[in-house]
């Protein structure tokens, strides 16, 4: 059963090959800047490598690159098919070319609308990897004397100050880490021995965050000692102070930061995909209203054109059967030798 039969005289497939070639070519544009948005993805998530415990959120800028690269090949060749499509001579030349393209076209057309769910779908990871990689940049803050992490408590500052956070969740998770380097503490001092002895685990702990956390907008010099000591400080009270440092924790800042990011690239690739499937459409119906002009006197006669020469699931199993026939001997060729071993038999 042929599916979406439409009628095209001479002068509609001149349009339709026209209007074609021009869409190919914005599809290509629209290709290139599906690459270089993967490419500025990419970039911005290795400029915060340091706080991502795991590389799963990176599947998305990939996806992005690789169907932007094939995009700029599916869209050249669709814009050359339609430039011989109007010369009867030259057309058969891509007859057994036009299958195996739209096999391709529509792998990469499907990965593309893959990237565009991904972009929507990546915030549980996203989170979860910003929380344990935030959790292991501020404990190791302090090691700036530590291979591979000398450059941690700048990584961190920049953060909390370019995005206008602090800690992992708030600023309370400097409380629970001891962030200020041994090295710059007087251990023949009262109060630094009460303090490591307090803690089981011989840390040093501090109601005190960085520098990074302070509020510019404050309209008091910043506090960043001692902030839940109403006592230590002049008309002072620690839970009313929202603007003495950053309230927002840094998790949540990036987070919105990137899904912001995300969503943003994910409604362009949509644009995108929706050119992608029109080319593909399009360069379709030019190419089954072509294959009957193929061999007649008169190229200009009124011809027929289709989506899909059968239904929908007999096309999907003549494409998949050969796939799955394959696999299936490579299988059993890869048993053979097995299967023979078990049945010899000794002679008697």
């Amino acid at each position: 059963m042929v599916v979406m039969k439409m009628k095209f005289p001479f002068a509609k497939r001149v349009k339709l090959a026209q209007g074609l070639w021009l869409l190919s070519w914005l599809a290509t544009v629209a290709g290139a800047v599906t690459f270089f948005m993967g490419c500025f993805l990419k970039i911005e998530l290795r400029k915060r490598a340091e706080v991502m415990d795991n590389t799963e959120i990176h599947a998305v800028p990939h996806t992005l690159m690789i169907v932007g690269l094939a995009s700029l090949g599916i869209n050249y060749f669709a814009g050359r098919i339609c430039q011989d499509a109007l010369d009867a001579s030259r057309f058969p030349q891509w007859k057994n070319f036009v299958k195996p393209f739209f096999c391709g076209s529509s792998f990469f057309t499907f990965l593309m609308l893959l990237a565009v769910i991904m972009s929507y779908a990546m915030k549980g990871n996203l989170e979860d990897s910003l929380k344990i990689g935030l959790k292991n940049g501020i404990r190791f803050y302090k090691d700036t004397d530590t291979p591979g992490r000398c450059f941690q408590k700048q990584t961190i500052d920049r953060l909390q100050m370019e995005f206008k956070c602090c800690g992992n969740t708030n600023y309370r998770d400097w409380f629970e880490v001891q962030w200020i380097s041994n090295r710059y503490l007087d251990f023949s001092s009262k109060e630094v021995k009460n303090r490591i002895r307090s803690n089981v685990d011989g840390r040093y702990l501090v109601d005190s965050v960085p520098f990074s956390c302070c509020n510019p907008s404050s309209p008091r010099p910043c506090i960043q000692h001692r902030l839940t000591n109403n006592s230590a400080h002049y008309n002072y009270e620690h839970e009313t102070e929202e603007l003495n440092i950053f309230i927002r924790g840094c998790r949540e800042a990036l987070v919105n930061y990137y899904m912001g990011l995300m969503n943003t690239i994910g409604a362009v690739v949509l644009s995108v995909l929706v050119i992608q499937v029109s080319v593909l459409v399009s360069l379709r119906y030019l190419q089954t209203s072509m294959d009957a002009v193929v061999g007649q006197e008169n190229a200009e006669i009124e011809t027929e054109g289709y989506l899909l020469e059968k239904s929908l699931k007999e096309t999907f199993s003549e494409y998949v059967d050969p796939v799955l026939k394959i696999l299936l001997l490579n299988q059993v060729s890869a048993g053979t030798p097995e299967a023979g071993a078990a049945t010899t038999t000794t002679p008697s």
